[in-house]
């Protein structure tokens, strides 16, 4: 037997060789980015150098609207290219995008209340 008889074919499936894992990890990252900023920085560090909570609130809705881009273009990224994986993919953005709605009208009762 050879090596070639026994390893599969290689092929390139890092998340830079597929748009659409790549359009996911932005999604993720810009995501990861505005719970660092929710729960983090707003919270502990903006109130140390003099930022209220309504700037922390606008800050989220602004880059949750963002996420919420990038989230959906990552589920239509899936299926157009007919990713083996777009189901889960699109479960995994899915609830990514109501935890981004909790977080939207979390923020838009601070902004209101204040």
């Amino acid at each position: 037997m050879t090596d070639a008889a026994v390893s599969p074919p290689e092929t390139d499936h890092t998340p830079d060789s597929d748009p659409a894992e790549r359009v996911f990890s932005k999604s993720v990252v810009i995501s990861g980015i505005r719970c660092t900023l929710t729960y983090v920085i707003f919270p502990f560090v903006a109130p140390l150098i003099g930022i209220t909570a309504s700037v922390g609130a606008v800050a989220g809705i602004l880059i949750g609207v963002v996420a919420v881009i990038f989230n959906v273009l990552s589920i239509r990224r899936f299926f157009v290219s007919n990713h083996p994986y777009k189901w889960w993919a699109s479960a995994m953005n899915a609830a990514v995008i109501v935890l981004l709605a909790v977080l939207f009208l979390v923020d838009s009762q601070t902004l209101l209340a204040g």
